[in-house]
């Protein structure tokens, strides 16, 4: 398979993709330079961050991962992408009954999951981030689908409660990275609830404290039982956000705050940025909302599920009994793979496979080069179609 072409604007200059060919196994990575770009011989793609380097691998940085949601057990899985093990496994709120669904993972990998009952919980992908806070010795983590008792697990980065009958999208925004100290800077969170029908609120989210730093609330929403259903952010951190069905599309803007919507053609489900900065709804069609002339696309591409994009120009959605890859350029369907069941949630990861969330017990990693595919179970509930790996915001354009 070919490896996924990986470029940050946040982080570092693009270049051009010199890894075609590569063959992902499971291993650690070795790697060679070229043009800025790390080209891994057995791993995932890596960045050049500049000098100093800081050490800043792609396993240093938990972006080996996919958060999965096991919505019924209030709980979310980190999967690792390679050797497809699970690695870890979280409750999300202290009753663990939160329901949670849409996970977003940021440019340093950790990762937030919002919980359909009310409340955000930010986990830190990987040991060395995690603090002693249960006052045993050691630190106490999970480390496979055995988890912890809430208040044991010590990489729960916070927890902040919120009181919304439904509460479903999540994205973090990139954030900066400051070489000086080698951390992310300024990562922020957008998420939305919704109390009464026909009004919803949109938050923006400290990413370090889980302090709610904005408040919009929008009073013109399509009138349904979810509110603000899915939501990607822009190459400049802006808010995106979709309604079930047909109904609306809404924008915050980071800075100024203020809020726009628009009338969908066609059903909407999930949600993505592509890396031309091109808004993409997908239901029963694969919908291109371009932002720059206001203008509506359609694609008829099977039945509602989640989509993203490969960052080259491919989308790819989830449809009855497989998945689509779709040319983003042109709204043809270049393909179509079969997979055992329908699948909901699709991602990208920094290998270059593609993900399926069934809402079962099931996730499968497609190879797009030749339609193969490896299963991973063991999940409760699974139901996740945001940007579970963090690619989708790595694949963002230059603003």
């Amino acid at each position: 398979m070919r490896w996924a072409s990986v470029c940050v604007w946040a982080v570092a200059g693009c270049a051009d993709d010199s890894a075609g060919g590569a063959t992902a196994s499971p291993g650690e990575a070795s790697s060679t330079t070229a043009g800025g770009i790390i080209t891994p011989t057995t791993g995932a793609p890596q960045l050049d961050l500049g000098a100093p380097d800081c050490g800043l691998g792609n396993g240093d940085l938990g972006l080996s991962f996919i958060w999965i949601a096991n919505s019924t057990e209030g709980t979310i899985s980190k999967i690792d992408t390679l050797t497809l093990k699970e690695r870890g496994r979280y409750i999300v709120r202290p009753d663990a009954a939160g329901n949670p669904s849409r996970t977003s993972v940021n440019l340093a990998g950790d990762v937030v999951v919002a919980n359909r009952n009310g409340g955000l919980t930010k986990i830190f992908a990987v040991p060395e981030r995690c603090a002693e806070s249960n006052g045993a010795p050691g630190l106490q983590t999970a480390e496979d689908a055995e988890f912890l008792a809430w208040g044991d697990e010590e990489c729960v980065a916070w927890y902040t409660p919120m009181t919304y009958f439904s509460q479903r999208p999540v994205a973090w925004t990139q954030g900066r990275f400051d070489a000086a100290t080698c951390r992310f800077t300024d990562q922020k969170i957008w998420t939305a609830g919704m109390n009464k029908p026909g009004t919803v609120e949109i938050l923006r989210v400290d990413g370090d404290t889980g302090a709610v730093e904005a408040t919009v609330v929008v009073t013109d929403a399509y009138v349904d039982n979810y509110g603000i259903y899915g939501s990607a952010v822009d190459a400049r951190g802006n808010f995106w956000g979709s309604q079930v069905g047909q109904a609306k599309l809404h924008f915050v803007d980071y800075e100024t705050l203020e809020h726009r919507s628009w009338d969908l053609p066609v059903g909407a489900y999930g949600i993505t940025v592509d890396s031309r900065g091109h808004v993409w709804t997908c239901s029963g069609n694969a919908t291109r909302f371009d932002p720059a002339t206001e203008t509506f696309e359609i694609l008829a591409a099977g039945e509602y599920g989640g989509c993203m994009e490969d960052g080259a120009g491919t989308l790819y959605k989830a449809t009855p009994g497989g998945v689509v890859a779709i040319d983003t350029a042109t709204l043809t369907i270049t393909r179509t793979y079969a997979l055992p069941q329908h699948a909901h949630g699709i991602s990208v990861d920094f290998y270059g496979y593609v993900w399926a969330v069934s809402q079962g017990a099931e996730a499968y990693r497609l190879d797009p080069a030749d339609g193969s595919y490896e299963t991973v179970g063991g999940l409760v509930g699974a139901y996740t179609y945001s940007d579970m790996t963090g690619f989708a915001l790595r694949s963002l354009p230059e603003p």
